[in-house]
């Protein structure tokens, strides 16, 4: 086996090396001389950059790639920056939104309180309504200090929507009209149509039309779609004239004994913030 000889190698290699050099030189002088590239030079000249391309092949293609990384990064970045931005955005027009639509409640519950000029009455907040007996009752934050009594009427945007029937000393607990509580004091109502007023008892509401349930009617008078629905202050419990709705339609009970109407009424049953306890007629005394 033929030994490999360093020394050798390395002599060969310098030799290559001065050749190339002395080619180099010797072909850049003449080419200053008379502006012409010969053969030498053109093989050498190709030949460096040939080694040029291919040692720094490898070194941009590094600096390529670590520059597009660094765009992603970037590129993500600013992505995670826009996405925050937009999402503040989103927050802020959501918050803008509720605050119309309180305010769209304060505006209704203003206009009501404006019509009601007739009544001393009291503003109050709903501060509790609880899931497992949403369509029964809520909790107001006004109470006995603030003059509230048990069987007050009380009323939310455009009309009636419960009456009192607790009352501590800083809040009261309401029943609404959506209450399925059979033994409830319900209202007694007027119906004003063009042939005349019928009268009759707020007792039901009928969860799956939205609508109240008038029964115990007097008189034969034909009711129509749109007839006023107002408190008639009969019984005593609450003052007359408090809006309570229009009526939907009249027909007979499942026994065909009974004529009842159904009646939409003014307020939001299941969207109330705000709400506006009567105490009583103006002029009435305690």
């Amino acid at each position: 086996m033929k030994k490999f000889n360093p020394n050798k190698n390395i002599i060969i290699t310098l030799i290559l090396v001065i050749v190339v050099v002395s080619v180099i030189s010797i072909t850049a002088a003449r080419r200053a001389n008379n502006q012409k590239t010969n053969l030498a030079q053109s093989v050498a000249n190709d030949s460096v950059s040939i080694v040029d391309r291919v040692i720094s092949a490898p070194v941009k293609f590094v600096e390529n790639t670590f520059s597009n990384v660094q765009n992603l990064f970037v590129t993500y970045s600013e992505n995670e920056r826009l996405k925050n931005k937009i999402d503040s955005y989103d927050e802020l027009a959501q918050k803008t939104k509720n605050q119309e639509r309180e305010i769209k409640k304060l505006q209704a519950e203003l206009k009501l309180n404006e019509t009601l000029t007739d009544f001393e009455k009291v503003s109050a907040n709903v501060i509790t309504r609880s899931p497992d007996a949403w369509q029964d009752m809520l909790v107001i934050d006004k109470g006995s200090k603030d003059g509230l009594k048990i069987n007050m009427a009380v009323l939310s945007q455009k009309g009636l929507v419960g009456r009192v029937i607790e009352v501590n000393l800083t809040s009261a607990k309401v029943e609404l009209l959506t209450s399925a509580n059979q033994n409830s004091d319900h209202f007694p109502v007027r119906i004003s149509g063009k042939e005349g007023e019928t009268f009759g008892l707020l007792r039901n509401y009928d969860e799956k039309t939205g609508t109240l349930i008038v029964n115990q009617l007097t008189g034969e008078k034909k009711l129509k779609a749109g007839d006023v629905v107002q408190t008639s202050g009969l019984g005593g419990n609450s003052p007359a004239d408090l809006p309570v709705g229009t009526v939907v339609e009249s027909k007979s009970d499942d026994y065909g004994l009974d004529k009842q109407v159904y009646v939409k009424p003014y307020a939001d049953m299941y969207d109330m913030s705000v709400v506006t306890v009567v105490k009583r007629a103006a002029g009435d005394s305690e």
